[in-house]
């Protein structure tokens, strides 16, 4: 799967997220480059869905599914039954608002 936005796959190469981005798009930026625990520190002590459901799929993904489950109903989420790819992309798309392209 490929995001389809140049500004968010070119910021992958550098070595910190864009200033500007808020707390849930720069907890998918360090996700995506691998680095979980600032994600995590970035979502924890947010107060918005979007920083919920974030933390829901972090935890989700390291396997700790009571906790995921707290933050989808946090989130007002359903708690998630497809792959972890389908909803990485999901979160995605809806946080930056641009269509996924499948490959």
């Amino acid at each position: 799967m490929v995001v389809s936005t140049a500004d968010f796959k070119a910021s992958l190469s550098d070595s910190a997220p864009a200033p500007e981005l808020d707390a849930p798009l720069a907890a998918l930026w360090w996700a995506a480059k691998g680095d979980w625990n600032k994600a995590h520190k970035l979502v924890q002590d947010e107060d918005s869905a979007d920083a919920a459901w974030i933390h829901a799929y972090l935890h989700r993904v390291e396997g700790d599914l009571g906790n995921a489950g707290y933050w989808y109903r946090r989130a007002g989420k359903p708690v998630a039954t497809g792959s972890l790819e389908s909803e990485w992309g999901g979160i995605v798309s809806a946080l930056l608002g641009i269509e996924r392209i499948r490959s």
